[in-house]
């Protein structure tokens, strides 16, 4: 994948699209509302454990742009991967092959860990240019276009992806990528987007998320 030509940042999701549906046993959700795939063995099972050891030394209290009044609405931890981490290196690489997406357009790679009860309700993962946080987060780099995630493990209960629109929920597996464009085919703003990080009910569960952007990452 290494020897692949990049395709840009995706506010067209086209190319994008084709370049991920390209590699073998890769999945697309067929429904025309959105460009969803599915690749189970992403990442191998010692990469995710050397993640999950990462995210848990700098993990905090995961924020939403735009606070709705709703304490409970994200209740995760969050934390931001080190970009000079030899492993963090290689994860970024892949992904950047895999999906064509320009890594100037990235922003830094991201982990979350979910305990029992914790959860993720509906969203998008791109910005409401009416909301009050509009301006702080996207006048540098513009909005995001695409989502890359990875699950790292599987835990005991729950902690499924849930996109709304279109009724289709997603379990986690260790090593599994969810990939989606934030964008129609005329790169507008996909609401069908929307999605739900469902309660863990027993166990953890822990993801990388990488979210490309408009504009580079400054």
């Amino acid at each position: 994948m290494a020897s692949l030509p990049i395709l840009g940042n995706g506010v067209d999701p086209r190319p994008i699209a084709d370049r991920i549906l390209s590699h073998p046993g890769v999945q697309k959700v067929p429904n025309a509302k959105l460009d969803l795939f599915l690749a189970r063995g992403f990442l191998p099972p010692e990469s995710c454990a050397a993640l999950i050891e990462r995210i848990d030394t700098v993990r905090r209290p995961s924020t939403i742009a735009d606070p709705n009044g709703d304490a409970a609405f994200r209740t995760s931890e969050t934390g931001d991967l080190s970009a000079a981490d030899p492993i963090v290196q290689v994860i970024e690489a892949r992904i950047a092959a895999f999906t064509g997406l320009d890594p100037v357009h990235g922003e830094p790679l991201q982990g979350q860990r979910y305990a029992v009860g914790q959860e993720f309700k509906g969203h998008t993962d791109y910005f409401d240019p009416d909301g009050v946080d509009y301006a702080r987060y996207c006048t540098v780099a513009g909005n995001r276009t695409w989502t890359i995630m990875v699950y790292l493990n599987e835990p005991e209960a729950g902690g499924a992806t849930r996109f709304k629109a279109i009724d289709k929920t997603i379990q986690p597996e260790t090593g599994k990528l969810v990939a989606w464009s934030n964008r129609r085919p005329d790169g507008s703003l996909n609401p069908a987007t929307l999605h739900q990080g469902m309660k863990v009910r027993s166990g953890v569960k822990y993801v990388i998320t990488k979210w490309f952007r408009e504009r580079p990452w400054a």
